[in-house]
């Protein structure tokens, strides 16, 4: 069994939903992790976790949409939080340097608020971070040694100083399909010294289609080709890597998912 720790399933069609989640279960994708990207996606969030079983929810506002519709309240985060117990993180939040004319102040200010909230209601955070690596450690474990929080640094693509940073304060790091590409030499050599009760596997699906179905949209079945490429990394089987991955989705967020 493989669990699919960050997906968008949010952002297909009713009738693309229900095929996807049957496709990843097929696939021995049993469950799946729906982050949130935008506060106006809370509503259909909800309604994810509401109608598919296998699908769990997070509940946050990605950096680059904090500037577009405005930064959400933490009033309005713990309001959407508190609408289903398959509720069970905060995110995406983080930061995203990537575009020109990027508005620092507001997406740090935009994270401490998620990470308010995270150590108000226990949930992990799931943490986006693109071009931003100096600012992201300093800032995650400042707020760590003042009070102590979960946290996903989803989609890594680091170098293996963030990553020991990351380590330190307890926080698991999750590879995307990134890691079958073949210019990802460097991040797969980052990956080899992770420690595997460390790891997750996602799609970031409709994004980063893993190796063999680069260019086509990524699915949350495609899940399986990155822990493939892990179990090669870490020089393991793609069953041990199943496995594990999996007891360390149940280790996060308290759970017990067979």
């Amino acid at each position: 069994m493989l669990i699919d720790s960050h997906c968008h399933i949010d952002f297909f069609d009713f009738a693309d939903k229900k095929r996807i989640v049957e496709s990843a279960n097929s696939l021995s994708v049993k469950y799946m992790l729906n982050a949130c990207a935008a506060r106006g996606s809370f509503e259909k969030i909800i309604d994810v976790v509401s109608n598919f079983d296998c699908v769990f929810g997070a509940i946050g506002q990605h950096p680059e949409e904090a500037e577009r519709e405005g930064m959400v309240s933490k009033e309005d985060l713990l309001s959407f939080i508190g609408k289903s117990k398959k509720i069970i993180a905060i995110g995406e939040t983080g930061l995203d340097y990537s575009s020109d004319g990027y508005n620092r102040d507001l997406q740090i200010k935009n994270l401490l608020n998620h990470i308010d909230v995270a150590g108000e209601t226990g949930l992990p955070l799931i943490i986006h971070n693109r071009d931003s690596n100096d600012d992201m450690c300093e800032i995650l474990t400042t707020e760590y040694n003042k009070k102590k929080f979960r946290a996903i640094i989803h989609c890594f693509t680091g170098d293996l100083k963030m990553a020991n940073a990351m380590l330190d304060c307890g926080f698991y790091i999750s590879a995307s399909g990134i890691i079958t590409f073949k210019n990802a030499g460097d991040l797969r050599n980052v990956f080899r010294d992770i420690p595997l009760n460390r790891l997750l596997v996602e799609t970031d699906s409709p994004y980063l289609a893993p190796v063999p179905y680069r260019g086509k949209q990524n699915e949350p079945g495609f899940v399986v080709e990155t822990a493939k490429m892990l179990a090669k990394i870490k020089s393991t089987t793609f069953d041990e890597i199943s496995k594990i991955t999996t007891q360390n989705f149940n280790d996060l967020f308290n759970l017990n998912l067979k």
